[in-house]
């Protein structure tokens, strides 16, 4: 598949808010943040929604016609795109009724509960993002359970290290949620590997199975035009095997090696090596997860390439 470059600022992005919500949400409660203060929420929480919001916005200049994007909400019963546009919309409400509350009234049950709230909404809209790929049946590398859990994952990473860097700004105890955020990270690292040799193993329709032909080997003689067609363009991307290696390699180092680093390294330091720290592993994490959705959409292979010449997908 050709990647999009604002889709993939879309699900980065704002998968990094939504990650960052989910994580506040719990900050105090769960004692990940034990100290944090309501003004440090509301201003965290203020951050997560330009986030989100940066990464919507974008979404809609992968669209043909921006015009028409309100269409994405007429088909909630069928389309995972129409539950998305719906539960991030009314997400809004809801996460700026949680921070409203807490800036005039603090901690209290109302809002610790739409703090709940807000975090399980935002996990429904970002699942609801990622099934818009895991549904397709047609490209059996995005067909597949890992798709949503990572993407969720991956949102939580950068989150959690968006998170710290608030954290090491404020002075607050971050013990549980450097924890946490080491154990999200080797988590994903390794789920992420699995999806590679997963998506790496021969598998998925060839031009035999296709046909229900297996007598012999299939070999296309004519694909029905002579210069590039919408298909062949989009659908039919095809990137050097040696530049998707190591772009992996690029996205293991700065989306899970280097944050790792970053936290062991930064307990024994000062304040301001830390804080300096915490910024460049919230920084590399989010260029790697940024490499990663380029590799989502770069080796997705579509069957209409049987069409096209294509042995397999």
């Amino acid at each position: 598949m050709h990647p999009a470059l604002s889709v993939i600022f879309f699900t980065v992005t704002a998968g990094s808010g939504y990650g960052l919500l989910i994580l506040l949400a719990f900050a105090r409660p769960a004692g990940l943040l034990p100290n944090i203060s309501p003004d440090q929420i509301v201003f965290t929480g203020l951050l997560g929604l330009v986030l989100v919001t940066a990464g919507l916005l974008s979404s809609t200049l992968h669209l043909a016609n921006p015009r028409n994007a309100w269409r994405a909400f007429t088909r909630f019963r069928t389309s995972w795109l129409s539950r998305e546009a719906v539960f991030a919309v009314a997400f809004y409400p809801l996460a700026i009724a949680w921070l409203a509350t807490e800036w005039f009234t603090g901690n209290t049950f109302a809002s610790n509960l739409l703090g709940f709230l807000s975090a399980a909404l935002a996990v429904v809209v970002f699942i609801c993002t990622a099934m818009i790929y895991a549904s397709l049946k047609t490209i059996r590398q995005w067909n597949t359970r890992l798709v949503p859990v990572l993407f969720l994952l991956l949102a939580l990473v950068v989150g959690a290290l968006l998170l710290m860097c608030v954290g090491a700004l404020s002075d607050l105890i971050l013990g549980r949620l450097a924890g946490l955020t080491v154990v999200l990270i080797v988590v994903t690292a390794v789920l992420k590997f699995i999806y590679f040799k997963v998506i790496g193993t021969p598998a998925g329709p060839t031009m035999n199975s296709a046909l229900n032909f297996t007598q012999a080997s299939l070999r296309l003689l004519d694909v029905g035009h002579s210069g590039e067609t919408f298909h062949t363009r989009e659908f039919g991307h095809q990137v050097a095997r040696a530049r998707l290696y190591w772009a992996r390699v690029v996205c293991f180092a700065l989306a899970f090696a280097v944050p790792v680093l970053a936290l062991l390294i930064s307990w024994p330091v000062g304040s301001e090596s830390g804080l300096a720290l915490m910024l460049l592993a919230a920084l590399s994490a989010y260029v790697g997860v940024f490499v990663e959705r380029w590799l989502f959409f770069a080796e997705a292979r579509h069957v209409v390439n049987l069409y096209h010449g294509a042995q397999s997908t």
